[in-house]
């Protein structure tokens, strides 16, 4: 498979089975020993549902012009999706991206009208070095489970049944260590990711941060709007770098994954704790203190992130001009899920991406935005509601 050449790391630094066969993060990141997640029910599985430790996620882009094709596809998969995770410990989310409503303009399927007004566009964040080749998308899918395995083949079935409808356009897997408990998982950079989350099991807190409510299309309440961002972290860099200087910039000791100051993990954020002398303990621009809801005007997000490792990938060297090198290509598919983007990520990260110390690490490169429906009553069929509402059911 040939690999997109991806920016030098100084340019890098700077910018911050058939189906017949079957397939037998707060809380977020909990697991439980015997998970039936099931198909049917008000919300799609894999985003109130406890994280697994392996994940496969593909954007896909649709190649037919008929709506009624796109339907035909949901009612397969919807068929498809309750059958691979039948006693599975499997879930499945679906969703659909902006370009499936307008395309250069063009309402190619008569659904423009059904574009919910919190679906706006993804804006070019500074320290962004998206790959062409690894954004957007007009569907998304993602499988989540125990094995690779079990991932992939859950996603391959659902492709067989996508051709000549729609073809693949990105792909990433991905993968979590989850301690024993409700231990927070750590990242690849060494800390624990995921100590602040909206939880899943506050139903107040999902409806208020996660659940599309009346505001949204009917097909859209009950469903949430994922950002899927594969970001490359310079582990070399990071690596070298002293204890001190990474807690600082994340803001958060390394082995107890407390806040700077405070000795319990999960203690309430305080920015306003200072040292003997008077300074701020969690500096101003710390990762932790840039996404803490007080500083957003309370904007939560639920994060469900996968760690990821591509192997290495061959980049240009600035200097000589003529040079390539291979370097590894490892980072975190960021996962959130929202109400409304526009007062969730976007407000979020609009800030990080300007002041985060973070930036010098990490590079969003790639991914895309997609609105996940509602989840499917038995003898429906997926976003059914949607495809009635242009008569292409």
């Amino acid at each position: 498979m040939n690999r997109p050449i991806l920016p030098s790391r100084r340019g890098f630094l700077a910018g911050s089975v058939g189906l017949a066969g079957g397939l037998r993060l707060a809380s977020a990141h909990a697991t439980t020993p015997n998970l039936q997640t099931g198909f049917f029910g008000p919300h799609q599985s894999g985003i109130a549902t406890p994280v697994l430790p392996h994940t496969y996620f593909a954007a896909l882009d649709i190649v037919t012009d008929k709506s009624a094709q796109l339907a035909a596809l949901m009612q397969s998969w919807t068929k498809a999706g309750a059958e691979l995770t039948q006693g599975a410990e499997l879930t499945l989310t679906f969703g659909f991206g902006q370009t499936l409503f307008v395309k250069d303009g063009v309402d190619r399927f008569g659904l423009a009208h059904q574009r919910p007004e919190a679906f706006v566009d993804l804006p070019k964040f500074v320290g962004d070095q998206l790959v062409p080749e690894r954004t957007g998308g007009d569907l998304s899918v993602q499988a989540c489970g125990q094995t690779p395995q079990a991932t992939l083949d859950a996603v391959r079935t659902l492709l067989r049944l996508a051709e000549g409808v729609a073809q693949v356009r990105w792909v990433q897997a991905g993968f979590v260590t989850l301690p024993p408990g409700k231990e927070t998982p750590r990242n690849l950079m060494g800390f624990k990711d995921g100590s602040f989350n909206v939880s899943i099991d506050d139903p107040a807190a999902m409806a208020r941060n996660v659940w599309v409510g009346e505001e949204g299309p009917p097909w859209m309440r009950g469903g949430s709007y994922v950002v899927a961002r594969p970001t490359r972290i310079a582990l070399e860099h990071w690596d070298k770098m002293k204890l001190a200087f990474q807690e600082q910039t994340v803001g958060r000791q390394k082995e107890s994954g407390a806040v700077i100051g405070e000795k319990d993990e999960f203690a309430p954020l305080n920015l306003d704790a200072t040292d003997s002398d008077g300074n701020t303990l969690v500096a101003e621009n710390a990762h932790v203190r840039l996404a803490a809801p007080q500083n957003n005007d309370g904007a939560e997000i639920l994060r469900r992130s996968y760690s990821y490792d591509n192997g290495v990938s061959m980049v240009a060297e600035r200097w000589p001009p003529w040079r390539h090198a291979m370097e590894l290509d490892v980072g975190l598919l960021f996962m959130c899920y929202q109400r409304d983007p526009r007062s969730g990520f976007i407000k979020i990260f609009d800030k990080m991406s300007k002041f985060d110390m973070m930036n010098q690490f990490v590079t969003p490169i790639g991914g895309g935005m997609f609105a996940c429906p509602a989840g499917v009553a038995e003898g429906r069929y997926l976003a059914q509601e949607l495809f009635e509402a242009v008569g292409a059911s």
